[in-house]
């Protein structure tokens, strides 16, 4: 994402930024507050009612100061996005660049994809996925989101890769486990459990997860 710039030999002295206004303690205090209220909206049975008005009321602040926060709606579903990452993604970052061989990794990530996901965070997967499908913006932060979290499946496969040598691609084994991640997903979700953004509940899911990142390190 990040723009490249080709530099003359002798680099001249960067331009002087702008200093950024610090945002007060109280400022920060309402932001969390209209993030906080929007995952309760955003969450519940009647997310089409999500504008920045019934934000603002929920959290008891002016319709005028959520604007000062966030210019639009949008700017709001975006500070959601990044506020479950925490409870979402990291877990699973971690979970891959923690200490262990490859072995004891896969096992982590299992164990962590196979503990059910709470039902708000469950209810705000499909809300967020809801609306990217008509907020080009909302579905490329939420498509974002998604790079970094595929991105943990070949980073447990690059330990593979450096344990085995040889030349070892971990990319496709890693896309393909992502993949039957979210597969898994969708199928505990038909059944009724609420299953969303790759976790793999109940008892069938995580032998199969399990046995899928196995088969594919014994034959890669």
């Amino acid at each position: 994402m990040s723009a490249s710039a080709q530099h003359s030999e002798v680099p001249s002295a960067p331009p002087a930024r702008a200093a950024r206004p610090r945002v007060s303690a109280k400022g920060e205090q309402t932001r969390a507050r209209l993030v906080a209220a929007a995952r309760t909206l955003l969450a519940g049975e009647l997310s089409e009612r999500f504008t920045t008005r019934n934000v603002a009321a929920l959290s008891g602040v002016s319709h005028g100061m959520c604007h000062y926060h966030f210019q639009d709606r949008t700017e709001l579903i975006l500070a959601v996005i990044t506020d479950i990452h925490p409870e979402w993604i990291s877990p699973l970052e971690e979970a891959v660049s923690g200490p262990g061989t490859f072995a004891e990794r896969a096992e982590r990530v299992v164990d962590l994809l196979g503990r059910p996901e709470s039902a708000e965070l469950s209810h705000l997967h499909s809300a967020l996925h809801w609306h990217a499908l008509n907020d080009a913006r909302v579905r490329e932060g939420l498509e974002a989101e998604y790079r970094r979290w595929r991105a943990c499946f070949v980073a447990l496969f690059q330990v593979l890769a450096d344990e085995r040598g040889g030349g070892l691609d971990p990319r496709p084994l890693g896309l393909a486990v992502a993949a039957a991640v979210d597969g898994l997903a969708a199928m505990e979700s038909m059944g009724g459990t609420g299953a969303d953004a790759g976790a793999v509940p109940g008892d069938g899911g995580e032998p199969v997860l399990r046995t899928l990142i196995r088969t594919l390190a014994a034959g890669a």
